[in-house]
């Protein structure tokens, strides 16, 4: 049976699937919960408290997820399906989403630290989520580091090119295609912008090579 602090959890990542963030109230995911608000409160603090658990949380199930992927022995194709399996996920995960690629948008909590000088929370899994949640570039040197000396090269170039297709996924289908070879522009298309193509390039250019990062 989970926890009131995952129930809480489970609730607002749910809530997200239907409204955005800013529009979603305490008292519901309590409700949801079957928790007390009170309970809520000494879990999280706030709703800012509760925001940057739910991004720890992520996270932190991103990179277990990983971890268990590269740990049984496997043939150097394991390295593809930890691309698989992180561009899969990232579909349909929006707030890992916008971990991997620090595109952050208003319907998703804000990713913001706790406040300089705030008391230290109560519950220590919650002290550890008032830190803030990792920048991009520390979760893909977080995620070469799961694979070791022997695959971290191998690891590190599938993990670019994953990132890469989160940040501009490819045309769904070939109906666009005209006859004389060219492609037509789906309705759907919409032009790189220059944000996103710095996003690209600071994904590219992260060293994530020795000494090791990892994530506190």
């Amino acid at each position: 049976m989970p926890t009131a602090r995952e129930a809480l959890l489970d609730a607002a990542l749910a809530a997200l699937a239907y409204r955005p963030w800013p529009a979603v109230r305490m008292a519901d995911l309590a409700g949801a919960a079957r928790v007390s608000r009170q309970t809520l409160y000494n879990e999280f603090g706030s709703k800012e408290g509760l925001a940057r658990a739910l991004v720890r949380r992520e996270a932190d199930a991103y990179l277990e997820g990983v971890r268990r992927l590269l740990a049984d022995p496997a043939p150097p194709e394991r390295n593809l399906v930890v691309a698989e399996w992180i561009v899969t996920r990232a579909a349909a995960r929006p707030v890992l989403r916008a971990l991997l690629t620090g595109a952050w948008d208003e319907r998703l909590p804000a990713p913001r630290p706790a406040r300089p000088g705030a008391r230290p929370a109560a519950v220590p899994a919650q002290r550890r989520a008032d830190e803030g949640p990792p920048a991009p570039g520390e979760l893909v040197a977080a995620t070469v580091a799961c694979a070791g000396e022997g695959w971290a090269a191998g690891c590190e170039l599938v993990v670019r090119l994953a990132l890469s297709h989160v940040v501009a996924p490819p045309v769904p289908s070939l109906e666009g295609w005209r006859a004389e070879g060219q492609c037509a522009e789906p309705e759907s298309w919409s032009p790189m912008t220059p944000a996103m193509t710095r996003l690209i390039e600071t994904i590219l250019s992260v060293e994530t090579t020795s000494p090791r990062k990892t994530i506190p």
